[in-house]
């Protein structure tokens, strides 16, 4: 080791090689294992059981009617803010 350089920049280079090595092995992993997953999903592979079912349709919707007045009010907010040309 040169003598101008000291014992914390010495550490310093290793620990910052050390996190460099490990990020870009845990990023290979993460890609490796995204990219197995999703070939298993292409394949037609099987569900995970602990998840509920989906159901196909949405919800079944909910309105309230307007007054004169309400709907009004609302067309003028439109306009307002450049929805009716």
């Amino acid at each position: 080791m040169p003598e101008h350089v000291s014992i914390y920049q010495s550490l310093g280079v290793s620990l910052l090689i050390l996190v460099a090595l490990a990020w870009t092995f845990g990023l290979a992993y993460m890609l490796r294992r995204g990219r197995f997953e999703a070939a298993v999903r292409r394949a037609g592979g099987h569900t995970l059981s602990a998840l509920p079912h989906q159901r196909q349709a949405g919800p079944h919707r909910e309105y309230v009617e307007l007054t004169p007045a309400e709907q009004d009010a609302f067309a003028g907010l439109v306009r307002q803010l450049g929805g009716g040309r």
